[in-house]
């Protein structure tokens, strides 16, 4: 199979999955290396598809939003990440993504996709696993995230309970 075969069947495999798809298992379905699937993903996206990529697989982003959707600035310390995404959860919020902004190359965007306790769990366990730096560690802990809510008061209810605990990046 070629690349350019492989490609049309991980768009097959994408759009037959009603969830993520690990890159590992995309490559040992294609028996391909994780690195040969990271570089079909970014082909893909340079065609313009709508492939999204997030720490516990990729997906195609159909477009279809039903949700109330607003982007959130906060600012804490890398102790207080799973508190903050916690409370975004326990209000009825997902987390799209985390961006902060940077003196060279202006806004940095990574997705998450973060849905449920075990999504962010997972997430966590990830970046301690790996050691990762968060984005923010760049910009002094401000960072903002797409958050989306069933609605608008949802959406009140997620600002009110991240205020009260100190991390909305307001009047400082």
């Amino acid at each position: 199979m070629d690349g350019e075969e492989r490609r049309e069947k991980i768009l097959e495999i994408l759009k037959g999955r009603d969830g993520k798809v690990r890159g590992s298992e995309l490559a040992d379905r294609l028996e391909v290396s994780r690195q040969v699937i990271v570089g079909d993903m970014a082909l893909l996206k340079a065609r313009g598809l709508p492939v999204m990529s997030t720490p516990r697989g990729y997906y195609l982003d159909t477009g279809h939003r039903e949700g109330y959707r607003k982007t959130l600035v906060c600012c804490h310390d890398r102790a207080r990440t799973g508190e903050e995404l916690a409370l975004i959860i326990s209000a009825g919020g997902m987390i799209h993504d985390v961006s902060v902004e940077h003196e060279v190359y202006g806004t940095l965007t990574a997705s998450l996709e973060i849905r449920s306790l075990e999504d962010m769990n997972a997430y966590l366990q990830k970046m301690k696993t790996k050691n990762a730096p968060l984005l923010s560690s760049i910009s002094g802990g401000i960072h903002s995230h797409l958050v989306e809510t069933k609605g608008k008061e949802d959406m009140d209810r997620v600002e009110e309970i991240l205020r009260k605990a100190g991390f909305l990046y307001e009047n400082r």
